[in-house]
């Protein structure tokens, strides 16, 4: 039960700063058309993934923390499905450049940040 309730406890709390985050991310950028906010949390949750994997290589997380941090919080707070329909909306509308941008910036400096994540875990 105490796996479920951390995952479910996780998710809440992930969604809920996804919901904040990119809103503040937005409200920044307001005007473009660009999709900055789902962009900054997914690139701000790949880091934190690889952060948390590489301080698992230190640290003993307790598993219960892990599923409340990876599942439950940052599986709420990024969001694939979101990236893809915003850019499938952005080619709807003939922005083929930010559409392109969205999936390379997305892809690309999300691996770095994962990458970049693991490696400043592994040093702590």
């Amino acid at each position: 039960m105490g796996k479920y309730l951390a995952i479910g406890l996780g998710g809440c709390c992930g969604a809920l700063l996804r919901y904040w985050i990119s809103g503040r991310v937005y409200a920044a950028f307001a005007g473009s058309d660009f999709p900055s906010g789902t962009l900054a949390v997914n690139l701000i949750g790949s880091f934190v993934l690889g952060l948390i994997a590489g301080l698992a290589d230190h640290y003993i997380i307790h598993p219960n923390l892990r599923l409340f941090l990876t599942i439950g919080l940052l599986g709420a707070f990024t969001t694939f499905s979101t990236f893809s329909y915003e850019t499938v909306m952005l080619m709807q509308v003939n922005s083929f450049y930010k559409a392109f941008l969205n999936v390379f910036v997305s892809v690309l400096v999300g691996l770095m940040a994962a990458f970049l994540g693991l490696l400043a875990g592994r040093g702590m």
